[in-house]
């Protein structure tokens, strides 16, 4: 088995389609009469669309048949994808690269841990699919974070152990699920939000060379351990 592996969460880590998800979930609010704000988006952070979709409800006290429920998961998924279409090299946030290519020449294998089901597409969109070594996305798993399953099943792909992975997320769901699967946890975003993370960074320019060795060195030690 490899000894250290890298698992990324797509979602405002690798690419901001916060906005755009913003967006259509608002379209589809405002179609319903239904109050939503970027605050309330906040709470969709590493929630599966179904998920999403039963809170925005939940906030409108309405019910539905299941019919219309899939009527408008379909509906506000249509809506999004004309968004990642316009998508391109210049979605991806800073430094984000930087770092990538750092793994990839020390051949530190990575996978893609999403809840989102257009992973494979928007990594197309932005050329960085040829980095990962595995995708695991809301078409692979059956359980959202903060459920472990999408990062267990990341680590069994990349043959690597558990204790030998690191997890970078951006919310508050996706750090419980990587502490739960008791890989080392790095929240990106605000270090207040994602507190239970083991280490915290702004971005991802934040994030030295001298750190990754670091974390490398301590993840094999740590899978030795364990």
């Amino acid at each position: 088995m490899n000894k250290t592996g890298f698992i990324f969460d797509l979602d405002g880590v690798i690419v901001d389609t916060a906005k755009y998800h913003y967006l259509a979930w608002k379209n589809l609010a405002d179609e319903l009469g239904i109050e939503f704000t970027i605050e309330d988006n906040e709470n969709f952070k590493g929630v599966s669309r179904r998920r999403c979709l039963e809170i925005l409800l939940e906030m409108g006290g309405i019910s539905v048949s299941k019919e219309q429920f899939e009527a408008w998961l379909v509906e506000k998924n249509e809506d999004y994808l004309q968004y990642i279409l316009k998508m391109d090299e210049n979605e991806i946030l800073p430094d984000v690269k930087r770092i990538l290519n750092y793994l990839k020449e020390q051949k530190i294998p990575m996978a893609l841990g999403s809840a989102s089901k257009n992973a494979i597409p928007i990594l197309e969109k932005v050329s960085l699919l040829r980095y990962f070594d595995a995708i695991v996305d809301g078409n692979s798993v059956t359980k959202a974070k903060p459920d472990p399953e999408v990062f267990l099943i990341a680590a069994a792909k990349l043959g690597v152990d558990p204790l030998g992975c690191v997890v970078f997320e951006d919310a508050v769901a996706g750090i419980e699920a990587a502490n739960s699967a008791k890989m080392l946890s790095i929240g990106i975003g605000d270090s207040e939000v994602l507190s239970e993370s083991k280490f915290s960074f702004e971005d991802f320019t934040k994030i030295d060379i001298d750190f990754l060795n670091k974390l490398v060195l301590s993840l094999q030690e740590r899978n030795n351990k364990g």
